[in-house]
Parts: structure tokens; C-alpha cells; sequence
């Protein structure tokens, strides 16, 4: 019996191939598009998640309440994790963790790694692999060091890498290290990645030894791991008194100032983050907080693509089940059951769907390299491959065939037999769960074009906002040297003098945007001005730091090599005018923590320092030619840019011949913490493209049965002199009613979706009505011309041809 099922499955379908093609292409790219994209949110959202203690790791942060309200902060000061083992039940393991890329030296061979420094409890809070040496304590010795396979590979070849030694650059000397372990490549989804980890305490003076009794320098996160029967609740309200013994000052200083306490009644909490939420934070008005809506929205638009591929084989099973009356008709005649007409309709629609599950496997397969290319992504088939996922699949697959075949085998199977052999169905309703579907599918559609078209509007509002600062014509680069930072500038300069097309040089001690080295820091610092706590963010730069980016100076002189005085000199922008609440600030000297006093010499206009999504913050320039200037600026000519940027790297190149260029442009740093919003653009615009030619296919099928079933209509009317134009309206005004429903529907809800997805920047386009009015004109035109296709062809068919067989 099943066999013969299956041969009448397959010979309706071949009867229909026009329909079957048609499900076949869209559920195919459904799937495939459906794959990649599951792929893609389902690895993001495993961030973390491989390490064997992941439901009891935490990095610690402090709230803090100000008088401008709640400030979230996760470094900390050199004493707090041991403090805080000792004095709050519950810690079973505790780590200090901080970054940074200090040169590698072996065999005068130098190199530079994403290295970090960690406490010797690192590796019994995570879950890293090491494939050789001490698996327990790698980092128990001050001068140990663990690396990468990769890294390790790089340094020594082919050479046993354990227990050799190489050197590092600290404190302006080589300090020897040796490896004590070597890790498995640290698996891609990691939010923690290091090729070199070191001893915490191997950190330069300047981080670590000058700061071992100081309880007012925040500088490093901290990570641990909660004792079991502890919940993360308890362990923070346990920390109370911590807090109030240990930050004493701040919280007395922030009661001065006016700051509230929170519903707790305390000034200073300390929070616990799940480590495995550590990659989805963001600061929203400076206070952190989790949030994942870029994978959600990915995992959305997957199931509305495949949400509206099967409307479409759904609307085309129960339009195609019309014309199989006769047929139902003749086998209820010959003693068909309910239950076969039922199984005979469902075994055709799993056909179908297997056979696109499959080819849709095939073509995400196809297209996985390009999509990790195009994504930045490790995602693969490993990260969809889990019974939950398998199960939904199955169970997804389940209900629509179900529908698809079991819905049109429960109306014919109440049929007379009479009637069938008739050919006469009569259902009431007029094809109402057709006409829901369909507006439900353009409905989608209209909103996922309205998405696009906001997103386009608000990655291309960043990209050429004026960001106070010139990033068309300046040249960035770390100084990745052994060599003193200044002896390496000043070489610089000198070698590019002679360039008509380079206009200065400048340098500051941190980056602007994200560089190709992936590095980015803030040094925030507080103090007591006037009785009252201020804050701002420090800059250490060079001379002709504001003339070479292009910084408008409001009030005051700049940096000047004439004055020796300029060491104890600052420039602020205007937010720190605001911060300080003076007028005139010009000749005003604050103390900092060091008891040094420094005096404001200029204003600089406002401009935007960090990532697009924060506000102009308080910032301080500094200038001490003691302090290392870590990245390099190059202001050139705006003509010859490139012809330029290879100058400036073949000079690079000549000074440090065994380090890599790492230069880029401003606006291609800028450009890379925009990548968030590319992506979420690019799935999408994606998206909308496919929802489109997916809805198109499913009213273009429809089309082609409601001519065929109207076509002794169409005759009749032309017989009668019905214009080609009054027939085409006629065929096409039912269809474009329910794309107009569908835009009245999905417009105030694209609106409300992207309105509140706006929110999250500061900088923002402003909404209008005009964007949702383009996309609505869009999916109407795109469906016109789908249906126009066939309806005037109709049209224009010689009458008699329609009527010769009746």
C-alpha cells in the first residue's frame, strides 16, 4: 500500500511539475538561506559556552551611584580579587585578566601576539585544552608562559616548544619567560582569546608593583567561579560590606556630590555577569547590560523565510486541491477511505519537503565558505547539529505538511461522491485561509524592506557623520617596537620630511576607532575638583596632536615645544568645560591623585573618541615625553592617498624591518566598529530580498490558477468587448487588495520595531513616513508585475481558445 502511495505521489507531482518546481526552488532556498543564518545566531549565542564550569563563571562589575545617576564599570584595582576571596564567602576560584601586545623575542626573532596575564587559578576556573606540559598550574611561576599551538608553531617551527625560553619586553628590558604548557587552539567561540598568557604578576611596574596597595586605580577585569549552593543573589548582597569598607572614599565622595543609593540603599554594588553572557554586553548611558537582538533577529528572519516559503507551497496544495475533485471523486468510488485520501495528500507534501531538505542542505553547504567570508564567522554545520535543533525541524516539517495535506484531504474527504466526480467544490469563506496567508507573507515582506531601508539610512548617517576629527586624510598605526616610542617618532618625522605629501606627524598613547592590530583601551580617571568628584577621560598625546587630526581648538593655545611648563599643562574638550562647571576654564589647575597640579592652556571642540553608539564623554589631553606613545598618526595630502600609504609603511618598514605595518585610515578604523550594524544590514537586506522573491513565486503560482480556473470568464467578457486592461484590473485588483492590507497592517508595526531599535544610539536618523511609504510602493510594484506577467497574457489570448472546450 505505501508503495503505491508513493507511485501515485510521484505521478501527481510530475502531472503538476509547473507547482512542484516552483515549491521545490523556494523551499530549497528557504531551507538554505534558513541553515545559514540558524548557523550564524546559534555559534554566536554559544559564545563561552564550551568551558565545563560555564553555569558557575562570572566577571565581576560595580554600580556605582553618581550624582548624574548609575555608572557600570568592570575593571578593578590590583587588591580586589584576593581581598575579596578572603573577606566574602563564596568565591571557590578568583582570577585577575588583562590584555595587551607586548613584543616576543627568541633567537633575535621578534614577534607580537594578542597576549594577556592571568592569576594561576586561570585554568582551574576555565576550560581551556592543553595538549602539552603542566595541564593543573602552568602559570604558578612568575616567568612562566603558556601559548598557542599556532603561537608556538610561529615561534619555534618544528622545534620542541616546553621548557624553552623566550623574552619579553617589560619596564624597557627583556625579561626572560620560559613555556611551561601549550594550549589547543582556543576554540572560535571564545570571548577570551590570547596566542601568549603570562603571570598577572609579570605585568610592568607602571600596572602592577605601583599599584598593589591602591584601592582608587581601576585597571583589569576580574573573573570567578561561585562556590556551588551559592547563588549569584546571595554573593552580591554578601558583598555589601565589602564595599564599604574598601571603597570608603568613593562612596563618601559620591554622597557628597548628591548621589542617590539605589533601592538597596546602597551607593556601590558589586554585580556578577555569566560568563557565557559576557560577549552580548553593551553600555547604554553607561550602565551595562546584556543584550542579544542581533542573533534574535537573525533566528526571526530565518523562520519568516521559511514561514513564507510554506505559506506558499500551502496555498498552492489547497488551489491545486480543487482541481483534483475528479479524481477524489473516482477513488471514493472505488472505496478510498478518509483516512488514505488523508495519507495519500500528506505523503505527497513530506515528498516534497524531504527533497527540499535536502537540496536545501546541499546549497548551504555550497555556500557556507562565502557566508563565513562575507560574516566574519566560524559558524558551521556543528552548530546546528543538536537534537533540541533536530527535533524543531522535524516537528516544524511535521505541522506544515500537515496542513499542506491534511487540510485539503479533510475538505475533499467530505465531499459526496457525486459532487466529486462533478468537479464541484464548495467551500465558504471564498479562499479566506489563501487570502490570510498571503497577507500575512506581504505583510513580512513589507516589514523586512522597511527594516532595510532604516538600517541603510542609519549605517549610512554613521559612516558620514562629522565626527569632529579629519579621518579622510590620516594615516594610524601602532608603534609595534622595542626601540623608546619617542626615538621611533622622531625617526619618523624625520624620514617623511622630505615627502610634499605628508602634512604632519603627531601620536597619542591609544587609538581612534579600531585599528587592524584589534586593540582599543580607556584610561578613565576621577578626582576632587571644588569638593566634588568629576571624571574624565585621559589622552596622552604628542605635539601637534590636534593640528594633525584636525581638532577644532575653541579657546586657548595648543601644546607648544616652546614652553617647558607644557608637561603640567592640559587641553580638554568642552563636555570637561561642562564637567568642571566653569565658563572660563582657561588658566584653571586642578590636582590629580598624584598630588601633581596641572593647568587647562586650551579647549578643543567636541568630538567623538569612542564607538558611535556613546555620547562625547569628558576628555583630558596630557603631554609627557616620558609617557609611551603607542600609536602613530599621519596626516597626508588628499590627493595620491594610496601612492601615499606606501611611503609611509616603506618608511615604516625601513625603521622596524622585523615588525608588520599595521596602518589603516581613520575611516577604515571607524568603519570596523560599525560592524555590528553591517551585518545585522547586510542578513536583512538579505532577508527582505529573499521574503520577496519567495512571496513573488507563491502569487505568481496563484496567478496561474486562478487565470486557468477563470478562463472561460476572460472569454466570455472578451467576446463581449472587454479591454485587455479591464480584464488584467479585474484578475489583479483581488491580489494587490491584500498587499494593501498587508501595508496597512505591517506599517505601524515596522515603525514601532525600528523606532525602539533606534534608541540604542545616540547619534540617529529621525523616522518618517516616507520610508515605510517606499517600502510599501516597492512590494506593490514588484507584485504587480508578478501577476502582470500572466494576466495579460490571459488577456490577450483569442477567445476561442478558451471557449472551444466547454
Amino acid at each position: 500500500m505505501i508503495r503505491n502511495y508513493i507511485k501515485i505521489a510521484l505521478r501527481s507531482l510530475w502531472k503538476d511539475r509547473t507547482f512542484t518546481a516552483l515549491n521545490i526552488v523556494g523551499l530549497t532556498a528557504a531551507f538554505g538561506v534558513a541553515f545559514l543564518l540558524c548557523m550564524y545566531a546559534f555559534f554566536e549565542l554559544s559564545y563561552d559556552k564550551f568551558h565545563k564550569n560555564n553555569g558557575s563563571i562570572y566577571q565581576l562589575y560595580t554600580n556605582e551611584q553618581t550624582s548624574k545617576g548609575v555608572a557600570s564599570s568592570e575593571a578593578n584595582p590590583i587588591p580586589f580579587a584576593e581581598a575579596l576571596k578572603e573577606e566574602v564567602p563564596g568565591v571557590e576560584e578568583i582570577t585577575r585578566y588583562v590584555t595587551g601586545g607586548p613584543l616576543l623575542t627568541y633567537n633575535g626573532n621578534t614577534f607580537r601576539f594578542g597576549t594577556a596575564w592571568a592569576d594561576p587559578a586561570f585554568f582551574e576556573i576555565f576550560s581551556f585544552p592543553i595538549a602539552e606540559g603542566d595541564a593543573v598550574t602552568p602559570l604558578s611561576n612568575k616567568f612562566s608562559v603558556v601559548l598557542s599551538k599556532k603561537a608556538a608553531t610561529a615561534i619555534f617551527g618544528k622545534e620542541p616548544a616546553l621548557g624553552k625560553t623566550i623574552s619579553i619586553q617589560m619596564n624597557g628590558e627583556e625579561v626572560p619567560v620560559t613555556v611551561t604548557a601549550i594550549l589547543e587552539d582556543i576554540p572560535a567561540a571564545s570571548s577570551l582569546n590570547f596566542a601568549a598568557l603570562l603571570n598577572f604578576k609579570n605585568l610592568p611596574d607602571g600596572f602592577y608593583a605601583n599599584n598593589l596597595d591602591r584601592w582608587d586605580a581601576h585597571n583589569h577585569p576580574v573573573y570567578m567561579k561561585l562556590a556551588p549552593g551559592i547563588t549569584p543573589t546571595q554573593f552580591e548582597k554578601a558583598t555589601k560590606d565589602f564595599s564599604s569598607v574598601h571603597f570608603a572614599d568613593e562612596i563618601k565622595s559620591a554622597m557628597r556630590d548628591g548621589a542617590q543609593p539605589n533601592v538597596d540603599g546602597n551607593y556601590r554594588q558589586i554585580k556578577l555577569l555569566p560568563i557565557a553572557d559576557q560577549s552580548f554586553v553593551v553600555s547604554k548611558d553607561g550602565v551595562l547590560s546584556v543584550n542579544k537582538t542581533l542573533q534574535y533577529i537573525v533566528l526571526g528572519i530565518a523562520f519568516l523565510i521559511l514561514f513564507i516559503a510554506s505559506v506558499n507551497f500551502i496555498n498552492m496544495s489547497l488551489a491545486k486541491s480543487a482541481q483534483r475533485l475528479r479524481e477524489v471523486g473516482m477513488r471514493k468510488t472505488l472505496g478510498a477511505g478518509k483516512a488514505q485520501l488523508f495519507f495519500q495528500f500528506w505523503g505527497e507534501s513530506i515528498l516534497v519537503f524531504m527533497l527540499a531538505v535536502a537540496l536545501g542542505g546541499i546549497l548551504a553547504f555550497l555556500a557556507l565558505e562565502p557566508f563565513q567570508t562575507l560574516f566574519n564567522t566560524k559558524a558551521s554545520f556543528s552548530s546546528i547539529a543538536n537534537p533540541l535543533m533536530i527535533l524543531s525541524a522535524f516537528f516544524s516539517v511535521l505541522v506544515i505538511t500537515l496542513i499542506a495535506g491534511g487540510y485539503p484531504a479533510l475538505l475533499m474527504s467530505r465531499l459526496g461522491t457525486l459532487q466529486g466526480l462533478k468537479g464541484k467544490l464548495e467551500v465558504n469563506g471564498k479562499n479566506s485561509l489563501r487570502n490570510v496567508l498571503m497577507v500575512i507573507q506581504f505583510s513580512i515582506a513589507i516589514i523586512l524592506i522597511s527594516g532595510t531601508l532604516v538600517l541603510w539610512q542609519q549605517l549610512d548617517f554613521l559612516k558620514n557623520k562629522d565626527l569632529g576629527f579629519n579621518k579622510e586624510q590620516v594615516i594610524s598605526f601602532p608603534l609595534n617596537t622595542k626601540q623608546e616610542h619617542s626615538n621611533v617618532l622622531q625617526l619618523l618625522r624625520n624620514e617623511l620630511a622630505t615627502n610634499p605629501d605628508i602634512l604632519s606627524v603627531s601620536a597619542s598613547d591609544n587609538i581612534l576607532g579600531l585599528g587592524r592590530d584589534g586593540a582599543n583601551s580607556t584610561s578613565v580617571l576621577g578626582f576632587d575638583y571644588k569638593n566634588r568628584e568629576v571624571s574624565t577621560n585621559m589622552l596622552w598625546v604628542d605635539y601637534d596632536y590636534t593640528e594633525t587630526l584636525d581638532i577644532e581648538l575653541l579657546k586657548g593655545r595648543n601644546f607648544n615645544r616652546s614652553y617647558a611648563a607644557d608637561s603640567l599643562s592640559v587641553l580638554i574638550n568642552e563636555a570637561m568645560v561642562k564637567e568642571l562647571r566653569e565658563e572660563n576654564p582657561i588658566g584653571l589647575r586642578f590636582f590629580l591623585a598624584d598630588s601633581i597640579q596641572y593647568s587647562v592652556i586650551g579647549v578643543v571642540k567636541d568630538f567623538n573618541f569612542q564607538e558611535l553608539d556613546k555620547g562625547v564623554e569628558p576628555i583630558t589631553f596630557f603631554m609627557d615625553g616620558n609617557a609611551p606613545m603607542r600609536y602613530a598618526y599621519v596626516k597626508v595630502a588628499p590627493t595620491n592617498l594610496s601612492q601615499t600609504y606606501e611611503a609611509v609603511k616603506k618608511v615604516w618598514n625601513k625603521i622596524e624591518p622585523d615588525t608588520q605595518f599595521l596602518g589603516s585610515f581613520l575611516d577604515e578604523n571607524i568603519d570596523r566598529t560599525l560592524t555590528k550594524e553591517r551585518t545585522m544590514t547586510t542578513m536583512i537586506s538579505s532577508g527582505s530580498i529573499l521574503a520577496i522573491i519567495l512571496s513573488c513565486i507563491g502569487l505568481f503560482a496563484i496567478s496561474l490558477l486562478v487565470v486557468s480556473q477563470r478562463r472561460k470568464e476572460i472569454g466570455i467578457r472578451k467576446v463581449v468587448g472587454a479591454s485587455v486592461a479591464t480584464i488584467t484590473v479585474l484578475l489583479a485588483k483581488d491580489f494587490l487588495k491584500l498587499v494593501g492590507i498587508s501595508f496597512v497592517i505591517a506599517t505601524p508595526i515596522a515603525w514601532y520595531a525600528t523606532s525602539q531599535w533606534l534608541q540604542n544610539y545616540v547619534y540617529r536618523i529621525d523616522l518618517n513616513i516616507w520610508i515605510f511609504v517606499v517600502a510599501g510602493l516597492i512590494a506593490l510594484i514588484i507584485a504587480v508585475l508578478t501577476i502582470s506577467f500572466r494576466t495579460i497574457q490571459a488577456a490577450l489570448k483569442n477567445p476561442v481558445e478558451s471557449l472551444k472546450t466547454e
